[in-house]
Protein backbone atom coordinates (compact mmCIF):
# COMPACT_ATOMS: atom_id res chain seq x y z
CA UNK A 1 0.00 0.00 0.00
CA UNK A 2 2.66 2.28 0.90
CA UNK A 3 4.27 2.24 -2.61
CA UNK A 4 1.39 2.24 -4.10
CA UNK A 5 0.74 5.55 -2.71
CA UNK A 6 4.35 6.85 -3.28
CA UNK A 7 4.08 5.72 -6.93
CA UNK A 8 1.00 7.89 -7.59
CA UNK A 9 2.56 10.66 -6.33
CA UNK A 10 5.96 10.17 -7.92
CA UNK A 11 3.82 10.10 -11.84
CA UNK A 12 2.01 12.90 -11.28
CA UNK A 13 3.36 15.78 -13.30
CA UNK A 14 2.29 18.92 -11.08
CA UNK A 15 4.57 17.63 -8.51
CA UNK A 16 5.36 20.38 -5.55
CA UNK A 17 8.26 20.19 -2.96
CA UNK A 18 5.93 19.17 -0.32
CA UNK A 19 4.56 16.09 -2.62
CA UNK A 20 8.18 15.21 -3.01
CA UNK A 21 9.37 15.63 0.86
CA UNK A 22 5.91 13.53 1.84
CA UNK A 23 6.79 10.73 -0.72
CA UNK A 24 9.84 10.58 0.85
CA UNK A 25 8.95 10.59 4.26
CA UNK A 26 6.48 7.81 3.42
CA UNK A 27 9.39 5.78 2.14
CA UNK A 28 11.58 5.96 4.86
CA UNK A 29 9.03 5.27 7.53
CA UNK A 30 7.73 2.21 5.18
CA UNK A 31 11.80 0.56 4.65
CA UNK A 32 12.57 1.11 8.23
CA UNK A 33 9.88 -0.18 10.20
CA UNK A 34 6.81 -1.88 8.50
CA UNK A 35 7.55 -5.60 6.95
CA UNK A 36 9.01 -5.31 3.42
CA UNK A 37 7.19 -6.86 0.74
CA UNK A 38 7.98 -7.79 -2.58
CA UNK A 39 6.39 -7.22 -6.32
CA UNK A 40 7.93 -10.41 -7.73
CA UNK A 41 8.03 -13.80 -5.58
CA UNK A 42 11.84 -14.44 -4.17
CA UNK A 43 13.66 -16.40 -6.17
CA UNK A 44 15.33 -18.70 -3.46
CA UNK A 45 12.95 -21.32 -4.45
CA UNK A 46 11.93 -24.35 -2.09
CA UNK A 47 15.20 -25.98 -1.31
CA UNK A 48 15.90 -27.07 2.37
CA UNK A 49 18.45 -25.91 4.15
CA UNK A 50 18.73 -28.31 6.82
CA UNK A 51 21.76 -29.51 5.63
CA UNK A 52 23.57 -26.09 6.57
CA UNK A 53 25.69 -26.94 10.73
CA UNK A 54 25.75 -23.99 12.42
CA UNK A 55 29.15 -22.11 11.57
CA UNK A 56 27.85 -22.14 7.77
CA UNK A 57 24.01 -20.97 8.78
CA UNK A 58 25.71 -17.92 10.90
CA UNK A 59 28.05 -17.54 8.00
CA UNK A 60 25.39 -16.76 5.33
CA UNK A 61 23.16 -14.53 8.02
CA UNK A 62 25.86 -12.52 8.29
CA UNK A 63 26.30 -11.78 5.02
CA UNK A 64 22.37 -11.49 4.40
CA UNK A 65 22.25 -9.50 7.04
CA UNK A 66 24.73 -6.94 4.81
CA UNK A 67 23.02 -7.55 1.48
CA UNK A 68 19.76 -6.47 3.31
CA UNK A 69 21.60 -3.38 4.79
CA UNK A 70 22.54 -2.44 1.25
CA UNK A 71 18.73 -2.70 0.12
CA UNK A 72 17.93 -0.31 2.89
CA UNK A 73 20.39 2.15 1.99
CA UNK A 74 19.64 1.81 -1.63
CA UNK A 75 16.05 2.60 -1.09
CA UNK A 76 17.25 5.76 0.45
CA UNK A 77 19.82 6.84 -2.00
CA UNK A 78 17.38 6.48 -4.91
CA UNK A 79 15.03 8.27 -2.77
CA UNK A 80 17.57 11.50 -2.16
CA UNK A 81 18.25 11.57 -5.93
CA UNK A 82 14.38 11.49 -6.65
CA UNK A 83 13.63 14.11 -4.80
CA UNK A 84 16.04 16.13 -5.97
CA UNK A 85 15.95 15.20 -9.66
CA UNK A 86 15.29 17.76 -12.09
CA UNK A 87 13.22 15.96 -15.04
CA UNK A 88 10.33 13.77 -14.60
CA UNK A 89 12.13 11.01 -16.67
CA UNK A 90 15.04 10.49 -14.48
CA UNK A 91 12.94 10.38 -11.27
CA UNK A 92 10.97 7.50 -12.65
CA UNK A 93 14.03 5.97 -13.34
CA UNK A 94 14.88 6.60 -9.89
CA UNK A 95 11.65 5.22 -8.89
CA UNK A 96 11.82 1.92 -11.07
CA UNK A 97 15.18 1.31 -9.71
CA UNK A 98 13.74 1.37 -5.72
CA UNK A 99 10.73 -0.77 -6.45
CA UNK A 100 12.96 -3.68 -7.77
CA UNK A 101 15.35 -3.26 -4.66
CA UNK A 102 12.02 -3.09 -2.71
CA UNK A 103 11.82 -6.73 -3.99
CA UNK A 104 15.68 -7.39 -3.02
CA UNK A 105 14.79 -5.83 0.68
CA UNK A 106 12.04 -8.17 0.99
CA UNK A 107 13.46 -11.13 -0.40
CA UNK A 108 16.68 -10.40 2.04
CA UNK A 109 14.69 -10.34 4.73
CA UNK A 110 12.65 -13.48 4.31
CA UNK A 111 16.21 -15.37 3.93
CA UNK A 112 17.07 -13.77 7.53
CA UNK A 113 14.56 -14.62 9.37
CA UNK A 114 14.93 -18.44 7.74
CA UNK A 115 18.20 -18.28 8.86
CA UNK A 116 17.22 -17.31 12.89
CA UNK A 117 18.82 -13.90 12.15
CA UNK A 118 17.91 -9.93 12.00
CA UNK A 119 18.83 -7.07 10.18
CA UNK A 120 21.08 -4.44 10.84
CA UNK A 121 21.34 -2.36 14.51
CA UNK A 122 22.77 0.31 12.39
CA UNK A 123 19.71 0.48 9.41
CA UNK A 124 18.21 3.79 10.51
CA UNK A 125 22.24 5.47 9.81
CA UNK A 126 22.52 3.74 6.80
CA UNK A 127 19.55 5.04 5.44
CA UNK A 128 19.82 8.69 6.53
CA UNK A 129 23.23 8.54 5.63
CA UNK A 130 22.62 7.19 1.79
CA UNK A 131 19.52 9.82 1.42
CA UNK A 132 21.69 12.54 2.37
CA UNK A 133 24.14 11.20 -0.35
CA UNK A 134 21.55 10.70 -3.01
CA UNK A 135 19.54 14.00 -2.42
CA UNK A 136 23.40 15.69 -3.22
CA UNK A 137 24.12 13.62 -6.28
CA UNK A 138 20.53 14.69 -7.88
CA UNK A 139 21.41 18.21 -7.07
CA UNK A 140 24.65 18.38 -8.93
CA UNK A 141 22.02 17.43 -12.08
CA UNK A 142 20.48 14.45 -13.61
CA UNK A 143 23.92 13.48 -15.80
CA UNK A 144 25.26 13.41 -12.69
CA UNK A 145 22.85 11.05 -10.80
CA UNK A 146 22.41 8.74 -12.88
CA UNK A 147 26.51 8.23 -13.37
CA UNK A 148 25.95 7.95 -9.19
CA UNK A 149 23.33 5.52 -10.23
CA UNK A 150 25.36 3.65 -13.00
CA UNK A 151 28.35 3.38 -10.94
CA UNK A 152 26.88 2.71 -7.60
CA UNK A 153 25.32 -0.74 -9.35
CA UNK A 154 28.82 -1.54 -11.16
CA UNK A 155 29.88 -1.91 -7.64
CA UNK A 156 27.05 -3.70 -5.65
CA UNK A 157 27.24 -5.93 -8.80
CA UNK A 158 30.81 -6.59 -7.69
CA UNK A 159 30.11 -6.92 -3.70
CA UNK A 160 27.41 -9.24 -5.07
CA UNK A 161 29.64 -11.56 -6.73
CA UNK A 162 31.96 -11.57 -3.75
CA UNK A 163 29.35 -12.76 -1.84
CA UNK A 164 28.26 -15.50 -3.99
CA UNK A 165 31.88 -16.68 -3.84
CA UNK A 166 32.29 -16.82 0.25
CA UNK A 167 28.07 -18.33 0.91
CA UNK A 168 28.05 -21.54 1.93
CA UNK A 169 27.95 -24.56 -1.02
CA UNK A 170 24.93 -25.61 0.76
CA UNK A 171 22.98 -22.27 0.66
CA UNK A 172 21.03 -22.53 -2.77
CA UNK A 173 18.29 -20.15 -1.43
CA UNK A 174 20.74 -17.48 -0.51
CA UNK A 175 22.71 -17.89 -3.82
CA UNK A 176 19.40 -17.90 -6.02
CA UNK A 177 18.48 -14.40 -4.51
CA UNK A 178 21.96 -12.80 -4.73
CA UNK A 179 22.03 -14.13 -8.57
CA UNK A 180 18.71 -12.70 -9.33
CA UNK A 181 19.60 -9.12 -7.36
CA UNK A 182 22.99 -9.35 -9.40
CA UNK A 183 21.12 -9.43 -12.76
CA UNK A 184 18.60 -6.47 -11.64
CA UNK A 185 21.70 -4.38 -10.77
CA UNK A 186 23.21 -4.72 -13.63
CA UNK A 187 20.22 -3.98 -15.72
CA UNK A 188 19.93 -0.84 -13.61
CA UNK A 189 23.92 0.15 -14.45
CA UNK A 190 22.82 -0.43 -18.21
CA UNK A 191 19.58 1.61 -17.95
CA UNK A 192 21.40 4.80 -16.49
CA UNK A 193 23.83 4.54 -18.94
CA UNK A 194 21.35 4.53 -21.97
CA UNK A 195 19.55 7.40 -20.53
CA UNK A 196 22.76 9.53 -20.14
CA UNK A 197 24.70 8.89 -17.25
CA UNK A 198 28.20 10.69 -16.95
CA UNK A 199 31.06 8.97 -16.19
CA UNK A 200 32.52 9.85 -12.25
CA UNK A 201 35.72 11.34 -11.55
CA UNK A 202 38.11 8.55 -9.95
CA UNK A 203 38.22 9.78 -6.49
CA UNK A 204 34.42 9.53 -6.30
CA UNK A 205 34.51 6.03 -7.48
CA UNK A 206 36.90 5.27 -4.46
CA UNK A 207 35.18 7.60 -2.06
CA UNK A 208 32.29 5.34 -2.66
CA UNK A 209 34.13 1.95 -1.96
CA UNK A 210 35.51 3.27 0.90
CA UNK A 211 32.04 4.25 2.05
CA UNK A 212 30.57 1.00 0.80
CA UNK A 213 33.31 -1.01 2.91
CA UNK A 214 32.59 0.79 5.93
CA UNK A 215 28.85 0.09 5.85
CA UNK A 216 29.54 -3.49 4.70
CA UNK A 217 31.79 -4.54 7.45
CA UNK A 218 29.92 -2.68 10.09
CA UNK A 219 26.56 -4.39 9.06
CA UNK A 220 28.32 -8.41 9.18
CA UNK A 221 28.44 -8.16 13.08
CA UNK A 222 26.51 -5.48 14.30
Amino acid sequence: MARAIYNVCMTRKSLTGLDLVLAAANRALHTLAAPPTAARPSPAGNEDVAGLADAERRDAARLMRVNHAGEVAAQALYQGQALTARSPHVRETMQHAADEEGDHLAWCDQRLRELDSRPSLLNPIWYAGSFAIGAVAGALGDRVSLGFLAETERQVEGHLEEHLHRLPRGDGRSRRILEQMQRDEIRHGDTAEAAGAVELPAPIKLLMKLTSRVMTRTAYWL
